[in-house]
């Protein structure tokens, strides 16, 4: 089932062609992976997917509960969509605790109105507490619950990391864009990262994109990979394909 339908996608600034003629889909449940140089087309490819910036041409379609269209896209409500991202340069509230970092990322599921929210009215203590659970969970499954009272900026990098992993998560989404997770990450914190991703694709029945420049990780947890050069979707196919792509491995891997 196609949960991602994107056709004819162009988005250039000025005179400069940052995506062009891009053609894909993304089927539900996969793990699919974005390659290219710094500059091919990537951030601005997400930043399209998410409503930041409008296409020149083309469109995009999520098959949702709901077909939704790029023509009709609103970047303040993408969550409600159900498509969460986290961001290539971390973006958290740095001096809030990382509790209510990831709380924050639950305010669409908040079913509470104006009104019982003033008054406290018992419907609002549910709702308030269903969230707290929640938030418990997701802070548990990324080995942060003992952290929960900390301020944010007092993480290391790769908990960070897995704070704005686990923010995007409290949404609910049923697409999650991550703009290169493991960037700043050592080796065994990128190993943790693959497992990680894998379970919570399983766990909350997700589809996954991902922007990195890790290869071994793409190469490992990855169903596809697209490889795009200059804003040209220039390769696609399995990791094994695309490892094997002559110009791939001359252009991004390191061939001759």
């Amino acid at each position: 089932m196609k949960l991602v339908e994107i056709n004819n996608l162009y988005k250039s600034f000025g005179g400069i062609k940052a995506v062009t003629d891009v053609n894909m889909s993304v089927d539900k449940g996969e793990i699919i992976g974005l390659i290219g140089p710094n500059g091919a087309g990537k951030t601005t490819f997400f930043n399209l997917l998410t409503g930041i910036y409008i296409p020149c041409s083309g469109d995009i379609t999520y098959h949702f509960d709901e077909d939704i269209s790029s023509k009709n896209f609103k970047a303040h409500k993408m969550a409600e969509y159900g498509v969460s991202r986290t961001f290539q340069n971390i973006r958290l509230f740095k001096k809030m605790n990382v509790f209510d970092n990831v709380l924050l990322g639950y305010h669409n599921n908040l079913e509470t109105g104006v009104l019982p929210s003033l008054f406290r009215l018992p419907s609002y203590y549910k709702d308030e507490e269903k969230a707290n659970e929640d938030v418990t969970k997701l802070l548990k499954i990324f080995n942060l619950y003992d952290k929960k009272d900390e301020l944010a900026l007092n993480l290391s990098y790769g908990d960070q990391r897995k704070l704005e992993i686990a923010r995007a998560l409290a949404a609910k989404p049923k697409l999650l864009l991550l703009d290169e997770p493991a960037a700043g990450m050592n080796v065994n914190e990128t190993i943790e990262l693959k497992e990680l991703i894998q379970w919570v694709r399983k766990e909350f029945d997700l589809t996954i994109i991902l922007i990195e420049h890790d290869m071994s990780l793409v190469m490992d947890i990855c169903n596809k990979v697209f490889v795009f050069n200059y804003g040209n979707l220039i390769a696609s196919g399995s990791p094994f394909d695309v490892q094997n792509n002559s110009e791939v491995i001359k252009a991004y891997l390191g061939g001759e």
